[in-house]
Order: C-alpha cells, then sequence, then structure tokens
C-alpha cells in the first residue's frame, strides 16, 4: 500500500536555480529570485527605452497635429499691383523673431483659373485667391528668379528650374516651390503661413529643402519647427 502511494505522489521539484542547470546559477539563488530580476532588468530597460524613443517621437509626431491655419497676416499691396499673367516680388517677414534676418523675397500673382488647379487637398473649397511662390530653392535653400519671358524661375547656384506654377522643370530640385497663404481684405493682399507642396501641388506643412513629398518620402521627412 505504501509503495503505491509513493508511485503516485510526484517528487517536488527544487526550488533553487542550480537544481535546474540554469546558466549562472549560484548557490542558494531561487527560480523565483531569478524571476523577479529579469523581469526587473527588462522594465527597467523599457523605461530606459522609452526615455529616449518618445521624446523623438513626439518631436517628429506633433508637427502633424498642429493648427495649420494661419495666425499673422501681412500686406503686401493692393489688388491692382497683381494679374494672372505674371509675378510680382514682394518682401514679407517670415520670422519677426530675427528681425531683418526674417525677411524673404516672395513672388505673388493672381489666380487664374483657366490654368490653376486647387491643390487636390483643397478640393471642393474655395481656391486660394492668390498664388504666393517662395523664393527658397527646394534643392538647398538657393534664392530663385522668376524671368517673365521664358515663364521660369531659376536658381543660379545648381541649376534648379521651376515652371510657372512652381513645378521642378529640370536640375536636380526634389519638389516644387512651397507657397503662402494669401487672401484678399478690403481690396489689400494679404500673405499668411509658407506651406510645402508636392509634385500634385497637394499641401503639407514645412519642409526643408531636399526633404522629398512624395509617396512614402513624406513620412522620412516630417515637419519641423524650425524650417
Amino acid at each position: 500500500m505504501a509503495d503505491k502511494q509513493s508511485k503516485q505522489t510526484p517528487p517536488r521539484k527544487s526550488r533553487y536555480t542550480a537544481d535546474h542547470g540554469m546558466a549562472g546559477a549560484f548557490e542558494g539563488e531561487t527560480v523565483t529570485r531569478r524571476r523577479f530580476m529579469t523581469g526587473g532588468a527588462l522594465a527597467a530597460g523599457g523605461i530606459a527605452s522609452a526615455a529616449f524613443a518618445l521624446p523623438a517621437l513626439g518631436f517628429a509626431l506633433a508637427p502633424m497635429f498642429k493648427d495649420a491655419t494661419p495666425d499673422r497676416w501681412q500686406d503686401v499691396g493692393p489688388e491692382s499691383d497683381f494679374n494672372p499673367t505674371t509675378y510680382v516680388p514682394r518682401v514679407v517677414n517670415t520670422d519677426p523673431g530675427v528681425g531683418e534676418a526674417g525677411k524673404a523675397t516672395i513672388y505673388v500673382r493672381k489666380f487664374d483659373p483657366e490654368s490653376d488647379k486647387p491643390s487636390p487637398s483643397d478640393q471642393g473649397k474655395d481656391p486660394i485667391p492668390y498664388v504666393v511662390v517662395s523664393t527658397r530653392c527646394a534643392h538647398l535653400g538657393c534664392p530663385v528668379r522668376y524671368y517673365q519671358a521664358p515663364k521660369r524661375f531659376v536658381c543660379p547656384c545648381h541649376g534648379g528650374i521651376y515652371d510657372f506654377q512652381g513645378k521642378v522643370a529640370g536640375g536636380p530640385p526634389v519638389r516644387p516651390l512651397d507657397r503662402f497663404d494669401a487672401r484678399a481684405s478690403n481690396g489689400r493682399v494679404e500673405v499668411g503661413e509658407r506651406f510645402s507642396v508636392n509634385s500634385e501641388l497637394r499641401r503639407f506643412s514645412p519642409r526643408d529643402p531636399s526633404n522629398h513629398l512624395d509617396g512614402l518620402w513624406q513620412y522620412l521627412y516630417p515637419s519641423r519647427p524650425s524650417t
């Protein structure tokens, strides 16, 4: 009878890591303690990784949720100064916080319903009544100049060429010239915040020069507050 009971009762497993043949086991260490220390080390590693990863992730994604509505408008002249056939240069301050260093030249013309098409991102909305183009080349940021005869923007640094819409027509630029919001108010033209566009003139938050915006590139080059 005693022999039958001893066969039915399984032997009690040892609680020491050395008896289980675990790597790095030492005398007196229990399995419970090993699991606790392993879990604690993994938790500490996860917290340390999050401390580095979360700020970087927030820095990259925060601009995607930023309100893009212009909150500062600059007067660039009466509506009579502008027409749909040519660009007129004007100077605006893109960063008032740095004074004269924040001033930049822009090109302004009236929107032409026959040749200009609203951005795909603005479908169903009233088009911006004026086309305002940045002079900062989308290659490395050199200032471009508009030539009326060929109706081209030309960058003197590396030969970048843009057509009348500001789209890339030749050279190394990776996307069209940036644009600015614009509106007419009391007979005056006002310019708002800058934004970037892809090859379809789809609107995006501002990007640095050399940052692509077509396809998956738009996710690899997120907007940065410094642009």
